[in-house]
């Protein structure tokens, strides 16, 4: 589906989200603003430090969070339809069949008295129209296309008797069972040992290729980011900061908070130094910022202007073709030029 440029329009497509907990002056604005989009079958990483709402962000394009949460405005469209308008049953089987989501803590997702098999079985019956025969067969087959050994012991398994890393294969077996259209992933590799890490992107990489499946990858890793993305996308405060390719945004960072996680990640084979922190903290969400939220932690604003960086959110420029940065700094940037209102 072409849009209005002529090109082809986004799978997914994020405009001016806002997610708050809480009501009033006092609540936490933990998504603030977003606009994003997503292309068919690319690999999108979302990455930022603990609370900057990334998590908020996933759980909203689902339409999954609990009060006292809520969807405050925005639109979230999904191949041009609403999902913030959706009714609950259509909502429902949008759900698994279009989109689908890999939780953190997986062992925590699954159902404990309900054996493996069962649990993947049950989209196949109840969205996929599958018999119960034909479900628990199916479910075998993704549990051997996951890598699983055994699978038909493993089916007729409970969760308390597999390890961390395999109830993350059956995870995504459950997410690409109805063969959605995006996945979203939080943290998929969180808590797990390096080498079962690897293991599992390289099986959720393999499994979307294999799909057509694009994915939102939710990570604070920038090690999984430079493994993984297609694409970027930096979340500071409940806002996306800069967007680019992935090469180009670890090549070459333009928002000073992006400089600042890639200084603070380790590189293999350099030599051991204290790695550099950003000194201070996340703002206080629950309180209205006038400015840019980084400014009290950016090594740039002297050089931005203070009382630019202190009272004005910065709009997002280019710096270059496909580079989209929210930076008093850019602004002063010999090629960078202001980006649309809606990021790409």
């Amino acid at each position: 589906m072409p849009d209005a440029s002529g090109g082809e329009a986004p799978l997914l497509q994020i405009r001016d989200l806002r997610t708050h907990f809480g009501r009033g002056e006092g609540a936490v604005r933990a998504v603030n603003g977003v606009d994003l989009s997503v292309r068919r079958g690319e690999v999108l990483g979302i990455v930022g430090e603990s609370g900057c709402g990334k998590t908020v962000l996933a759980l909203s394009i689902l339409r999954l969070i609990e009060p006292p949460g809520r969807i405050v405005s925005g639109e979230v469209l999904f191949d041009g339809a609403d999902i913030l308008a959706m009714r609950p049953r259509a909502l429902n089987a949008w759900r698994g069949r279009d989109v689908a989501m890999i939780f953190q803590q997986p062992k925590a997702s699954l159902d404990p008295i309900m054996r493996i098999g069962a649990q993947i079985a049950e989209p196949l019956r109840l969205r996929g129209g599958r018999g119960r025969a034909q479900a628990w067969a199916e479910a075998v087959e993704l549990l051997a296309a996951v890598g699983l050994p055994n699978p038909e012991e493993k089916a007729r398994a409970y969760p308390h008797e597999i390890s961390g890393g395999q109830a993350q294969r059956v995870m995504i077996a459950i997410a690409l069972a109805l063969r959605p259209r995006l996945l979203i992933a939080d943290e998929p590799t969180t808590a797990l040992d390096v080498t079962v890490q690897a293991q599992i992107l390289e099986l959720l990489r393999a499994r979307c290729r294999e799909l057509g499946t694009a994915l939102i990858l939710v990570t604070h890793d920038i090690g999984v980011i430079a493994e993984m993305a297609d694409r970027v996308a930096v979340m500071y405060a409940g806002r996306v900061v800069e967007t680019a390719p992935a090469r180009q945004i670890l090549r070459d960072p333009a928002h000073p908070y992006t400089r600042g996680l890639l200084r603070s990640a380790p590189v293999m084979g350099a030599p051991q130094a204290r790695l550099r922190e950003i000194p201070g903290g996340i703002p206080d969400l629950s309180r209205p910022l006038r400015g840019c939220a980084f400014a009290p932690r950016c090594d740039g604003r002297p050089l931005a202007g203070p009382e630019r960086c202190d009272a004005q959110v910065p709009p997002p420029f280019l710096p270059e073709p496909g580079h989209q940065a929210r930076c008093w700094l850019q602004a002063a940037a010999p090629a960078a030029q202001p980006a649309p209102a809606t990021w790409s």
